[in-house]
């Protein structure tokens, strides 16, 4: 009558009771039977080791590892490899692992696949609070049916990961460095390509370059006043020369028409007067007084015209030797005039000249100037590239050098290293099968197997055993209690019979 009305501490009891045995067999055999499975079962020993994790001996702060993924994740990377078919294949020649198998000619990919169940690599979770994948260690495991075997390949795994780790630290560094190197020498090229760029820039553009404008413009401004002082230079010059042009030729007519009379008779004349005047000043003052000086020096000049002209007279010379012993004959100050007049000319030539030049160099600086602007905008592209590429350049230079110093840490073995803190053990028992664990195991079944018996056997059962029982099912008060009748079975029988039918009709629905 189970479920049918709520359940007391006396009626479980009245049901342990009842189905006790039912309990207990279940709960006394299963734990003896799994022990007896437990001996027949083929015995495993597990090797394990400790591997901690030694921090780089150099401070991070100094010399950079170069392995930046976290423990965790290479420790998976490792155990991957390390668990490779190529890896464990010659362990289970080399050790004669799993000879049933290999008797039975089971496939190496099982064979393998087996072996790698039979691996285990835990890390060691860390006291302290660490980063997040930072672990102090990791222990390695290995079953086998043998405690020496497992002890040896517990110790072949464990070296492989060392191995592992320190070609992996290795060719990390290395791998960077030449990586790094090729970096370099490109941007190197590239380096050079602007530096010659710039180079060609400024060349090109020489004077007009950015920090150039106010030197082009002084120059440009003192250019400018040059021009102005020769230009005056030169109207002033021009002046000079038309004026002494216009005197020159007045002198020139005025020589010349004085040369009209130039004949040696005019000149014998002038020459006895100028004898008379001579003895009268010998007569007043001695002989070197300056006036007796000069008449006698002027008297010799006139001598010396008187011979001039009667020489010319016998020669009879042409119009250019008239002309050309006309201007050697000319006075002084024509002479001089005609001088100062070259002087003009060239000095003329000479500030036109530089007039010109000054000129186009005004072209030039004003040209400088206004394309300042454009010039400075380019120069400052270029640089910017030129910029850009040496930061990189200096930044993969400061990389490498911190790379090479990193891969001869690695190469020193002053970086992280794995230690092995407890060598591979040789288990001394088992440790499958555990035959506590399976008695336990069968115990505990045969608790739970004795329990659901007997609430099957409760759940099946109808009978009515109390007042209780028979209110929960009619949903009637009792009136009175039928006593259990015990002599004669028959009759006992045929009146429980008669209850249990009286009973069926009371139940609602029993009509149907």
């Amino acid at each position: 009558m189970l479920g049918h009305r709520n359940m007391s501490l006396e009626d479980y009891l009245g049901m342990l009771r009842r189905h006790i045995w039912v309990i207990v067999v279940p709960m006394l055999v299963l734990p003896v039977v799994a022990y007896g499975v437990s001996l027949i079962l083929p015995e495993r020993f597990t090797s394990q080791t400790l591997v901690l994790v030694e921090q780089q001996k150099v401070p991070t702060t100094i010399v950079q590892s170069m392995m930046t993924d976290q423990l965790n994740e290479r420790l998976g990377t490792m155990q991957q490899q390390i668990l490779s078919r190529t890896r464990l294949q010659p362990m289970i020649e080399q050790y004669g692992l799993y000879k049933d198998d290999v008797a039975a000619k089971v496939p190496m990919e099982d064979l393998v696949a087996k072996m790698r169940k039979a691996i285990t690599v835990t890390p060691v979770k860390p006291v302290v609070t660490a980063r997040q994948g930072e672990v102090p260690g990791f222990t390695i495991a290995f079953d086998a049916d043998n405690a020496r075997t497992a002890q040896l390949v517990c110790t072949e795994i464990t070296s492989m990961f060392i191995k592992e780790n320190l070609a992996l630290r290795a060719q990390r560094a290395e791998s960077t460095t030449e990586f790094l190197q090729k970096q370099v020498e490109e941007a190197k090229r590239k380096l050079d390509e602007k530096d010659q760029r710039v180079a060609e820039f400024k060349r090109r553009y020489l004077g007009q370059l950015p920090g150039q404008e106010q030197s082009n413009m002084n120059i440009l401004m003192g250019l400018t006043q040059q021009l102005e002082a020769v230009t005056q230079l030169l109207t002033r010059t021009h002046q000079d020369k038309t004026y002494s042009e216009s005197l020159l030729a007045q002198q020139i007519a005025a020589w010349e028409s004085s040369q009209q009379g130039n004949n040696p008779q005019t000149l014998e004349t002038q020459l006895a007067a100028l004898q008379n005047q001579l003895i009268t000043l010998e007569a007043r003052y001695t002989p070197d007084h300056p006036d007796v000086a000069k008449m006698k020096a002027d008297i010799a000049q006139l001598k010396k015209k008187i011979d001039e002209a009667n020489a010319t007279a016998k020669e009879k010379p042409t119009d250019k030797d008239k002309a050309a012993a006309a201007k050697l004959n000319e006075p002084p100050q024509i002479q001089q005039l005609r001088n100062q007049i070259y002087q003009y000319v060239m000095t003329i030539k000479e500030k036109t000249r530089d007039q010109e030049r000054m000129q186009e160099q005004i072209k030039i600086y004003r040209s400088r100037v206004e394309l300042s602007p454009l010039v400075e905008q380019q120069y400052n592209e270029i640089l910017r590239d030129y910029t850009t590429a040496q930061q990189f350049y200096d930044d993969l230079l400061k990389k490498r050098s911190a790379s090479e110093v990193a891969a001869d840490l690695e190469r020193r073995q002053q970086s992280e290293q794995f230690r092995v803190m407890d060598p591979p053990n040789l288990p001394e028992k088992p440790t499958f099968p555990n035959r506590l664990l399976f008695a336990g195991g069968g115990f505990a079944g045969g608790l739970g197997l004795g329990f659901g018996i007997g609430l099957l056997l409760e759940l099946k059962d109808k009978s009515i055993r109390t007042e209780a029982d028979i209110e929960a099912l009619l949903q009637l008060p009792t009136l009175a209690l039928v006593p259990s009748v015990l002599d004669g079975g028959n009759r006992s029988r045929g009146l429980l019979g008669r209850i249990r039918k009286t009973e069926e009709r009371a139940l609602p629905g029993a009509g149907a």
